[in-house]
């Protein structure tokens, strides 16, 4: 698969109505020998390769135990999955997350241990650190929730070149639903996005590529 300009153009075919996003089609990974000098060995991953790749963002919201929590600091070296959305998400959100989950179980406790996985609310007016722990706990209780007001949210996603969610309302004033991107963001060692995960990314890819991630 030819390498992408940039994560906005990935952003703009995954940003399509409310949590109901056009899953980007399988193809097969990108030459590694193509790639230029210090990108990380991503040879076999199927999540779409990105090019120029995503700074790792400095910012600090507030997780689920009420406290600060600086992501890049946090993250520092690690392998991180960032995904935004929101607990009241009816399909993207519940199914990224579920996924995931799933992979990691079926990978044993050593892959796990050697990566986080961070999830930061695009709707903090509803998405309190208490729900999000409650959310997150139906998928995995290592999951990191994040929320913060709404301008930092915005500014993350300005920083992560995504266009910023936003709300569709329902039939009533708080059943609205948030429409935002779909991306899960796969940050390696260095702190650096070269390969992102859109909707449509498989249980089966997850378990394919997230060894690949740690050993990359």
């Amino acid at each position: 698969m030819a390498l992408r300009p940039s994560l906005l153009v990935l952003a703009a075919l995954a940003f399509a109505g409310a949590c109901k996003p056009r899953p980007t089609p399988d193809a097969p990974p990108a030459d590694q020998a193509a790639l230029p000098p210090g990108f990380p060995n991503l040879e076999g991953t199927h999540g779409p390769k990105i090019m120029p790749p995503v700074p790792k963002p400095d910012f600090t919201l507030t997780d689920t135990d009420g406290k600060p929590y600086n992501f890049r600091e946090r993250t520092e070296g690690k392998i991180t999955l960032l995904f935004l959305g929101y607990t009241n998400c009816p399909d993207v959100c519940p199914v990224h997350l579920a996924n995931i989950a799933a992979a990691l179980q079926r990978l044993g406790p050593e892959i796990p241990q050697q990566l986080t996985v961070v999830f930061v609310t695009t709707d903090p007016a509803r998405d309190t650190p208490q729900a999000i722990r409650k959310w997150l706990d139906n998928f995995d209780k290592r999951f990191v929730g994040l929320t913060g007001d709404s301008a930092s949210v915005v500014a993350l996603q300005n920083q992560l070149r995504m266009g910023a969610a936003f709300r569709e309302p329902g039939k009533t004033p708080d059943s609205y639903t948030v429409a935002h991107s779909s991306m899960v963001l796969a940050f390696t060692r260095d702190n650096m996005a070269h390969i992102v995960y859109p909707f449509g990314i498989r249980q089966a890819d997850w378990v394919n590529d997230l060894p690949l991630l740690v050993k990359s």
